[in-house]
């Protein structure tokens, strides 16, 4: 059983959500439509809030062109923290018709596809095992008896009888997600299923019930916060380690940590490759998670890169004039929204950046975009707009030239992958983990 403890370059883009060297300054089925163009909150006959429920695995919803026909998909997701029980939610946040959905399973992996045997459960809604989830919407199941452990792989496999369209996902899951043909969410043995990439489909959050844990925090961000060039299958993103330090430090007590960044997303405009802006999302991937009680948020590094590009494909509509006030602007309201929910928020720094420019282009790692870097992050240090701020340029630059990465944090993590400038690797991502201060998770 895996219970663990311990587009182009340009498509795989990133900002932080949250985590660095402590700078601290100061139960029944439902559906939800997602409005537009901000999507709406989660919701369901339950409060998103409800007592006892907990996120403990989330994915921020994207649009997509890949479509599923009488196919069975298996993602494979990592538990943050445990429970007696479970409730998947579906989405169809980007679908144009409704989605079809013949069976849904959830089991613990074993290896891959495989599952323990024995473990494989069948998820209803509404007391059925199929159903219909409206274009625009999500929809969550009916409550799941099941011994969920932190830290733990579990697999929610989803049968597609009807052509789906355009299937909603998340892009760089960092994981390898499995399709059979036919009928098989409810298999343990993995014969029918083979690896068909690293995206997650269909699914976008898993919640626990439990009576001890004090509610979910929320890393809000983009490709640094969504794990990218970590290595793949290892859960090594930061908020997994984060996740990892709280089981640690208190057990059951600890606080779910879901993770909601997406690779090349912006503050302050969306685009076709990345997901829609975090000031239309963060209703839904933040405030709307069960038992959400703090958000951490490091974005804006893509708002200074992308300004420099031309404002076609996936790096449109664009800003050439960016400034940091328009980027402070846009945390001012996020902090606006989130206090008017009572949700504390707090802030990372913005990593370095020079040096991935022959990787990106734009205005990464450039002279222009390292003044805007330096703005921004002298704002979120001083301002004193946030509940607090986790200085994750600190904690991840290289002490003798700072405005680069530290270089023991800007090595191959896997063999495929290629040190870039931008993007931490896996005791980078760690390091951010262990800058974050505990009590910025209670």
């Amino acid at each position: 059983m895996k219970w663990l403890s311990s587009v182009s370059t340009r498509t795989r883009r990133l900002v932080i959500i949250l985590s660095g060297a402590a700078l601290v300054a100061g139960v029944a089925a439902g559906t939800t439509a997602a409005a537009s163009p901000a999507p709406a909150a989660h919701a369901s006959t339950t409060s998103a809030a409800a007592p006892g429920w907990t996120g403990s695995w989330a994915a921020s919803p994207m649009a997509g062109t890949t479509s599923f026909t009488d196919q069975t998909v298996r993602n494979v997701i990592f538990t943050s923290t445990g429970g007696s029980a479970l409730r998947v939610r579906l989405a169809n946040t980007f679908g144009s018709a409704p989605l079809q959905v013949g069976a849904v399973s959830v089991g613990t992996v074993l290896d891959g596809s495989r599952l323990v045997p024995g473990s494989s459960k069948t998820v209803t809604f509404g007391g059925t095992t199929s159903t219909s989830v409206p274009a625009g919407a999500e929809k969550t199941s009916d409550p799941v008896t099941f011994k969920v452990r932190p830290l733990t792989e579990l697999a929610v496999s989803v049968y597609l009888p009807t052509a789906t369209g355009g299937a909603t996902n998340h892009s760089d899951a960092q994981q390898n997600t499995y399709v059979a043909s036919g009928n098989h969410a409810g298999d343990t043995a993995p014969d029918a299923y083979k690896n068909d990439g690293t995206s997650w489909y269909f699914v976008d959050g898993l919640d626990v019930q439990s009576l001890t844990s004090p509610g979910t925090v929320v890393a809000f961000g983009d490709s640094i916060t969504d794990g990218y060039l970590s290595l793949t299958g290892s859960n090594s993103r930061w908020p997994n380690y984060l996740a990892r330090r709280l089981d640690a430090a208190d057990g059951s007590r600890a606080p779910g940590v879901v993770d909601e960044g997406i690779s090349g997303n912006r503050i302050l405009n969306g685009s076709s490759c990345f997901g829609v802006s975090a000031l239309s999302r963060f209703e839904r991937d933040a405030l709307g998670q069960a038992g959400v009680k703090s958000v951490i948020l490091m974005e804006g590094i893509n708002d200074i890169g992308f300004a420099g590009q031309a404002d076609t494909g996936c790096s449109a509509p664009n800003n050439p004039g960016v400034t940091a006030a328009q980027i402070e602007s846009g945390y001012k309201t996020l902090i606006s929204e989130a206090h008017a929910k009572g949700v504390r928020i707090y802030a990372g720094t913005l990593t370095p950046f020079m040096g991935s420019n022959t990787v990106y282009g734009g205005y990464d790692g450039t002279a222009h975009g390292e003044q805007l870097r330096e703005q921004v992050n002298s704002w979120i240090r001083t301002s004193h707009a946030f509940d607090g701020v986790i200085d994750f340029d600190q904690a991840t630059r290289d002490p003798g030239d700072p405005q680069y990465l530290n270089p023991a944090y800007d090595s191959d993590s896997a063999a495929n992958s290629t040190a870039d400038g931008l993007h931490p690797n896996d005791a980078g991502y760690e390091a951010m983990a262990g800058a974050v201060p505990l009590g910025f998770t209670g």
